[in-house]
């Protein structure tokens, strides 16, 4: 009895050195990056010489009448306590009719003075049965290419941007993994007829989001908060993603392909407690690991402890991408709960200024994300980072300090072919309706003006300042 005393006090002396050891490798593994931004001057940047300036935007939100998609269905439905699925009680509708307004739009572009789009086509309006192909809709992207095109704008297309037919979502989307074939058949006829013009194509915008939002926190459809279904349509995306490569590659292998993904840094709201860091590092795994593990190593590790686990591999993967795109916005502080989902709901990180959405502006993280995708070894390009800020009090400083950090790390080395902000107009977005203003450009939703906002100029006197060399 002694013995077995001595051996429990000897093991309980030892957990205060354990827990120094642990949250000090923690600290130096993960450091809470943060300039002092009181001194740095960021008109101090350069870019190269073909880097793509670009603006982005996305078919459900900004087009309209996309009446036939799964993201059209849920905006229309109730949650299970009987209020809007969209919080604020919208619908997309007309969103802002860039479907009829497209040269409207391009013109802005123009005024803007930058030199690449990134747009996804609405696969419920090209593809609106599983067997019919719409030719209007297919005729309508040929006429937006090549209208881009002659006013000396390259495109970039996004193949699916979180939304898909109703019959797709019907028959289980990719919670099934034969219903990959439907996606990339769909992609092969889409691709056949416009890669002559494309050069730069992405299969999937944001996998991670897509989950998240569909299977965790419920704010997408299908809304059902299922972790073990989240791995299974992680892995079926990223399946999905490689034989799309694959086919599209065969018939054109100049062409650029890429996925998209959105990386948020998740820290610690109290950087000595470990069961923060514990949920931190656990979403930050889930969130981002997956997929870059996937194109990094060929191996897929989806785990949450206690609810699930899921490993997949193809060693091919890391030949399956051309460039990486990233989109980023900020971060969040976690604080532990057991339960996840408590854990899981976003602080704003103190002492940082809000953007309109929970989160903060945090533009060291856009380095800090440079830094992670270019552990794949993949030219990177920057397909989306925006804020949302109605007052428009905030936007040209988070276009100066974001470009800042963006060159910073072009002259620390790092390989980043592109920046495109997010949006060029205001548009629908997502779960939080037309509350939103991410828009380079304020629109009136009645009327369908465009007005350009006062801090969207920094954008433009960067973009003329680089491209006037």
């Amino acid at each position: 009895m002694n013995k077995l005393l001595k051996t429990l006090l000897s093991a309980l002396s030892a957990l205060p050195l354990a827990y120094l050891a642990t949250n000090t490798y923690l600290h130096f593994k993960h450091p809470q990056t943060k300039w002092d931004w009181s001194e740095i001057d960021t008109e101090d940047s350069e870019f190269p010489d073909d880097f793509l300036w670009g603006t982005a935007t996305a078919a459900h939100q900004v087009e309209g009448n996309n009446e036939n998609s799964n993201w059209a269905a849920w905006e229309k439905q109730k949650n299970e306590n009987g209020e809007p699925r969209i919080k604020t009680g919208d619908v997309s509708g007309k969103a802002a009719n860039q479907w009829e307004l497209y040269e409207k739009d391009i013109e802005l572009m123009k005024e803007l003075g930058v030199n690449s789009y990134r747009f996804s086509l609405a696969w419920s309006k090209i593809q609106p049965d599983k067997d019919t192909f719409n030719e209007d809709a297919l005729q309508h992207y040929d006429d937006v290419i090549n209208a881009l095109l002659k006013n000396g704008i390259e495109p970039m297309i996004t193949l699916h941007h979180f939304t898909h037919p109703i019959w797709f979502e019907e028959l289980g989307a990719f919670e099934n993994e034969e219903n990959i074939k439907y996606f990339v058949e769909f992609s092969q006829r889409v691709f056949a007829r416009y890669k002559d013009r494309v050069k730069y194509w992405c299969t999937f915008n944001e996998p991670n989001v897509y989950i998240t939002g569909g299977y965790f926190i419920t704010e997408f459809p299908p809304g059902i908060y299922s972790p073990v279904t989240a791995g299974i349509v992680f892995e079926n995306i990223l399946k999905a993603h490689v034989k799309t490569y694959k086919e599209l590659k065969k018939h054109e292998p100049t062409v650029q392909i890429g996925i998209v993904q959105s990386t948020f840094q998740f820290e610690p709201l109290r950087r000595w407690h470990l069961g923060d860091w514990a949920i931190a590092r656990i979403s930050s795994n889930i969130f981002n690991e997956t997929t870059l593990s996937f194109f990094r190593t060929g191996t897929m590790n989806y785990l949450l402890p206690f609810e699930t686990s899921r490993s997949y591999t193809d060693l091919e993967a890391p030949n399956t991408i051309d460039f990486i795109g990233l989109n980023y916005y900020s971060h969040h502080a976690y604080k532990f709960d057991f339960d996840f989902r408590k854990a899981t709901q976003s602080i704003a990180v103190e002492g940082e200024e809000m953007t309109d959405m929970s989160y903060t502006i945090y533009p060291e993280g856009i380095y800090r994300a440079i830094e992670e995708v270019s552990k794949l070894g993949k030219p990177i390009i920057i397909t989306e980072n925006g804020i949302a800020d109605a007052k428009d009090d905030r936007r040209g400083k988070f276009i100066k300090q974001s470009l800042y950090a963006v060159s910073k790390a072009i002259k620390d080395g790092f390989d980043i072919r592109g920046y495109y902000y997010w949006s060029l107009i205001d548009n629908f977005e997502w779960a939080e309706g037309y509350s939103m203003k991410f828009g380079l450009y304020e629109v009136d939703f009645e009327t369908q003006e465009r007005k350009l906002r006062e801090g969207s100029k920094e954008y433009i006197e960067i973009i003329k300042k680089f491209n006037s060399k």
